[in-house]
């Protein structure tokens, strides 16, 4: 199963204020816990809303509406996430639990990622269809 870390935005994040050096440290030995169990898949850090944008596409077809950062709402925002794979959603809470406490305080929230093995067959699915694209999109991102 895998799961998202999501780390929620506060006013040091989208200040744009850089982590400290003992954060960084502390984030550095956790990330490596987590590569050294094999459960991290990925993980990244992300800019303020200030350097990003909002797209907001409308079934109408008209034509998407570009909104340029900041954005207000920082309780909503997302400032980074971390992708791990493990067996459980009490795993991934454990490692959760884990997150380095110089980073607090600070919320975070987990979600399970879907699998291609939640979605039902559907028995008039193409063989070559959206879950065989899928498939090989996923099965090039891990390097099968």
């Amino acid at each position: 199963m895998r799961f998202m870390i999501i780390r929620k935005a506060d006013a040091d994040t989208e200040a744009g204020k850089m982590p400290s050096e003992a954060l960084l440290q502390a984030m550095g030995d956790y990330n490596k816990q987590m590569l050294d169990a094999g459960v991290m898949v990925t993980g990244e850090g992300l800019k303020p809303t200030s350097a990003g944008a909002r797209v907001r596409i409308s079934r109408d077809g008209a034509a998407p509406v570009v909104t340029d950062g900041p954005f207000a709402e920082s309780k909503e925002l997302v400032a980074g996430f971390t992708i791990i794979e493990v067996a459980s959603k009490e795993e991934a809470l454990d490692w959760v639990r884990r997150w380095p406490r110089e980073d607090a305080p600070v919320e975070l929230e987990l979600r399970q990622v879907y699998e291609l093995s939640d979605f039902a067959v559907d028995p008039a699915e193409a063989p070559e269809g959206w879950r065989a694209m899928e498939q090989a999109f996923r099965d090039r991102q891990s390097g099968r």
